[in-house]
C-alpha cells in the first residue's frame, strides 16, 4: 500500500504575504505556493518551467 501524503494546505495557512496590495495582484500566495509544489514535485528545477507547469495547468 502506498503512502498518502498530507494536505499541504494548512501548513500555509499562516503565511502573510509580503507582497504590497496592487491590481497586479492576481493570484493569492496559498494558490502560488500549491503551483510551486506540485511543480517541484513533477521534476521541475526552475521558474521558467514552473510558469509553463502552471500555464499548462491553468
Amino acid at each position: 500500500m502506498l503512502p498518502k501524503l498530507l494536505d499541504p494546505r494548512p501548513y500555509f495557512a499562516d503565511l502573510a504575504d509580503p507582497r504590497r496590495e496592487t491590481r497586479n495582484k492576481l493570484h493569492s500566495l496559498h494558490d502560488i505556493l500549491m503551483i510551486v509544489l506540485c511543480a517541484v514535485l513533477s521534476g521541475v528545477e526552475d521558474w521558467v518551467g514552473m510558469e509553463a507547469f502552471a500555464e499548462e495547468k491553468e
